[in-house]
């Protein structure tokens, strides 16, 4: 292994500090002099740099990457080699990486999605282009949240090579890189192609949904279970629908034409399968799917797959009444019709605020009775009964004056009417005392 060149200079970069260390180099934080920038700067192990089959792959690979321009791509800026050691210097991206949010435990199977998506894109455009990445895993996959709204994905630690070629050995034969998301193809020195690349991205995705890879254990076993195991399925390990089992058997398939024909089509299969919610996950948000019908509410069994119902419906071992069904639903298949049981439990009833004691207001705009036989209100009958000894004291005064009227009728008889219908005395000319003493009613 290399030694750590912190604090050193590299031709022109100034070394800050240590970002990750590989298996074949070491990758710094650095600092371009001449431009000022911050860079990544992946500095090759001096064990490798000696091969001269080696040296020769990553001047042809450093060119094949600095020609790519892919918005999930991590730009190349330089490459060369000083004091015999071969280096890369790349765009710093600020975020993290795919390791480092799985290694608390798998993430959610849509986060999975948004980010392999990406990382999927990038890889069949190297394709594409006749180009396999040949070094995926989840610490190649860099993540920032800085750069847009949501997580960007730089795909990033090219292992290129060309398709058709068997992949990154020294000249002694002897695999170069990690074996845990090595496809078996690039494990037996075989020809590698787009398909190696799906393998490793298939891989990954169990990685993110399960928190672990597909294989683990000693190099021997990893790559022992690549070439001959078959790969364990997700729903073992998380609780997800078991058609995403299927996808990855496809997508980690032993033989590359048993695989799928490029990244796109396998995380479109992956999201399909995943859409589905899971039988763990739909008995738990619904308790019941109701009262069964037909031969299974006969029998007493659901049928394969359905969600039991509990205690107490049709089709319960422990249900020994009548079969239970809303009004609405119609007689059970295959009985005579129940009626609706009645519920044990009183109908719930509206909520009412407490009044205070006493009489209670009557809402606005009510019709307010009459309270007259009620005995409050003895207000209201004294001014009745008032009005009613007023009413007949004015009727008998009345009648008292017509009757003296009458009587005084005799006393009238010296005096003579014109027929003008004016009066006239014999007594002279008019006094105070000859006013009559009651007003005479004509037509009596």
């Amino acid at each position: 292994m290399s030694e750590d060149l912190t604090g050193r200079r590299l031709g022109h970069y100034k070394i800050d500090e240590v970002l990750g260390r590989g298996g074949m180099s070491i990758l710094y934080r650095a600092t371009d002099v001449r431009l000022g920038r911050k860079v990544a700067l992946k500095v090759m192990g001096e064990h490798i740099t000696g091969d001269a089959e080696f040296r020769e792959r990553f001047v042809d690979e450093a060119r094949n990457t600095s020609a790519i321009d892919h918005a999930n791509i991590v730009p190349l800026y330089d490459f060369g080699e000083v004091d015999g050691m071969l280096y890369i210097a790349m765009r710093l991206v600020d975020g993290s990486d795919l390791a480092s949010l799985i290694s608390e435990g798998p993430i959610s199977p849509q986060r999975a999605l948004d980010l392999l998506d990406q990382v999927g894109e990038a890889l069949d455009m190297l394709h594409e282009r006749g180009l396999v990445h040949l070094d995926l895993k989840p610490a190649n996959v860099l993540v920032t949240s800085r750069e847009s709204s949501h997580e960007h994905v730089y795909l990033a630690d090219f292992g290129l090579t060309r398709r058709g070629a068997t992949g990154h050995r020294t000249s002694s034969g002897d695999f170069l890189g990690s074996p845990t998301y090595a496809g078996p193809e690039h494990l037996r020195g075989e020809p590698v192609d787009g398909r190696t690349d799906l393998y490793a991205l298939a891989c990954m995705l169990f990685a993110c949904l399960t928190g672990r890879p597909p294989f683990r254990g000693q190099v021997q076993e990893v790559i022992r279970g690549h070439l001959n195991v078959e790969p364990p399925t997700v729903t073992s390990h998380a609780a997800l629908p078991a058609g995403i089992d299927e996808v990855l058997r496809c997508g980690m398939a032993k033989m590359p034409d048993q695989r799928y024909a490029n990244c796109k089509e396998m995380i479109t299969a992956a999201r399909s399968a995943l859409a589905q919610v899971p039988r763990s996950q739909a008995s738990a948000a619904s308790p019941h799917q109701g009262p069964l019908t037909g031969p299974e509410a006969l029998a007493g069994s659901a049928p394969a797959g359905a969600v039991p119902n509990p205690p107490g419906y049709p089709g319960n071992p422990e249900h020994t009444g009548p079969p239970q069904q809303s009004p609405a639903a119609g007689p059970v298949a295959g009985g005579p019709y129940q009626p609706p049981q009645q519920s044990p439990y009183p109908p719930p009833q509206p909520f009412r605020t407490p009044q205070p004691p006493g009489p209670r207001p009557n809402p606005p705009g009510a019709v307010q009775p009459a309270r007259f036989a009620d005995g409050k209100s003895s207000s209201t009958r004294w001014v009745v009964s008032v009005m009613v000894i007023v009413a007949a004291t004015v009727i008998v005064v009345l009648f008292i004056i017509m009757a003296n009227s009458i009587g005084s009728g005799g006393a009238d008889s010296g005096r003579t009417f014109g027929t003008s219908g004016e009066s006239s005395y014999d007594n002279g000319p008019y006094n105070d005392g000859d006013l009559p003493t009651s007003v005479p009613t004509y037509g009596l």
